[in-house]
């Protein structure tokens, strides 16, 4: 387990590799393209424009997809978890929450689970995130991607 203790005001997860490398590199070489196809408008500029369009693509397409896979996860070990601790009635109704709900519930703990879904579930909460600053017992997810 890490040193620090997961809270809301700490549980994003930074990668540095990724984050504070490769996306300023990225960044840099996509103004840096442009810069020079507007002072030479050649055609293998406009190719290098074309690749660096692409690299951002891509750069976003690994970052969405590794998090849609992850969300799929969260999504089915909060289903098993909702069958081991709720009644069937209120685990089926959690169950079928949107995805973005059951991602910021992971985090409660198994004893206010039950009293945030039902909260969730009568629509006291509009986004994600009050759901994760209502939660007063963290429970730490330190398996992100």
């Amino acid at each position: 387990m890490p040193e620090n203790t997961q809270s809301y005001s700490n549980h994003t997860r930074w990668h540095p590799p990724f984050h504070f490398f490769l996306f300023p590199v990225m960044t840099i070489h996509l103004a840096w393209t442009i810069y020079k196809l507007a002072q030479a408008p050649t055609l293998d500029n406009a190719e290098q424009l074309l690749l660096a369009t692409g690299f951002i693509a891509l750069f976003f397409l690994v970052r969405t997809n590794a998090l849609k896979v992850q969300d799929r996860l969260i999504r089915l070990e909060e289903q098993l978890r909702y069958q081991r601790l709720l009644p069937a009635e209120l685990a089926a109704k959690a169950g079928a929450l949107p995805v973005r709900f059951i991602v910021a519930l992971r985090f409660a703990s198994d004893e206010e689970l039950p009293s945030l879904i039902k909260q969730v579930l009568d629509r006291k909460f509009a986004k994600p995130a009050e759901v994760k600053r209502a939660i007063q017992n963290w429970r730490g997810d330190y398996f992100r991607v």
